[in-house]
């Protein structure tokens, strides 16, 4: 199969094009190769059948990646939180409008698979039981609450303490940022494109991913890069609220497995339309666990619990992925203590000077 990967030089895309290599596809790498994703200028990444240097809004060039191409893996977005709401427009413009392009050039060059790179963000806060009115939604967290130390979110019906659990692909989306905003509308679009070509879409919601690879020292990457960066530096990792946050932590490696299944899978499932799957390691840890866990593999200072906070985070969001495991067989294999181990010591990428635009 030939895999046109858009933002295949990225993070999570060169991974996903090794492994599609190694399976015995041709992945064709699109990428904008921005320098604020990419402080030193990259080569094609290992694997790679085709190298186009171009931004997914790049129409033309896009069409022409097409030519010959079974499926898409969509990888290419500005990730991350950025640095406030003047961002706005750069997410739209890079996620909404550039996936709407993307699948524009898909239909005319009769393309109809494609595998996009959701985010748990989509649901804004996990799954919460009230032990007196059951499973309830929890509205944002109020800055009040928040600047008085109070984390936890409460029940909505009697301000109880709520119990925390997974959430599955069927819960209601509640998009609480910008981002978290456009990855839904990636998932509308997709599903939107599939049903008026008879296409095939599938949505990997990712989960907390983290590996060899990551970029450092900019607001737009991860948790486990912030840490990672400050260790590096000889800092203390600062842990924001009181670092009981939940998160599901997911291999970068597991991840592009997940891409590969989902995209081998697709001419199986022939009257698959639309499809989200959970893409997380299945094993809740805190915040401060990975903090502590990092820093101890590293050598470096011991996490500092800050309780500073950011309105729009979600205090608990944590994957149920039985459905993937279940209908594409999938299984993470690195576990936490083993994967974060290694990355506390594996090669990072060169600080970007900008928003990550991949």
């Amino acid at each position: 199969m030939r895999v046109l990967v858009t933002g295949g030089a990225g993070f999570i895309g060169s991974h996903i094009v090794a492994t599609l290599a190694a399976r015995g596809h041709e992945p064709v790498v699109l990428d904008a190769l921005l320098p604020c994703a990419h402080a030193v200028p990259p080569t094609p990444p290992p694997g790679a059948a085709g190298w186009f240097p171009a931004d997914v809004r790049d129409t033309t060039t896009v069409s022409r990646a097409l030519r010959g191409i079974d499926a898409v893996c969509h990888q290419a977005a500005m990730v991350g939180l950025g640095t406030g709401f003047p961002d706005a427009p750069d997410y739209v413009d890079c996620n909404s409008l550039g996936t709407a392009r993307l699948l524009t050039a898909m239909a005319r060059s009769g393309v109809r698979d494609l595998v996009l790179a959701g985010s748990m963000v989509v649901y804004g806060e996990g799954r919460y039981d009230c032990p007196r009115h059951g499973r309830v939604t929890p509205g944002p967290r109020s800055a009040a609450d928040l600047a008085a130390g109070r984390f936890e979110p409460r029940c909505p019906e009697c301000g109880a303490d709520l119990l925390p659990g997974l959430v599955g692909e069927d819960a209601r989306t509640d998009p609480r940022n910008v981002y978290a905003a456009t990855k839904l509308a990636q998932e509308h679009l997709a599903a939107a494109w599939a049903r008026e070509t008879g296409g095939r879409a599938v949505a990997l919601r990712y989960h907390n991913v983290y590996g060899p690879g990551m970029p450092r020292d900019t607001p737009y990457a991860g948790v486990a890069s912030f840490f990672r960066s400050s260790l590096d530096r000889g800092e203390a990792p600062r842990v924001y609220e009181d670092g009981g946050q939940r998160r599901d932590f997911v291999h970068v490696e597991d991840v592009a497995a997940a891409n590969a299944l989902a995209l081998e899978a697709m001419s199986e499932h022939p009257a698959t339309t639309f499809r989200a799957y959970n893409t997380g390691s299945g094993t809740p840890h805190t915040i401060a666990e990975l903090a502590t866990a990092l820093a101890g593999a590293h050598g470096g200072p011991a996490p500092e619990i800050t309780g500073e906070y950011r309105l729009g985070d979600v205090r608990h969001i944590t994957a149920d992925s039985s459905r993937l495991r279940a209908e594409l067989g999938w299984r993470p294999r690195v576990g936490f203590a083993d994967g974060v181990a290694a990355f506390a010591r594996a090669p990072q990428r060169a600080r970007p000077a900008a928003p990550a635009a991949r």
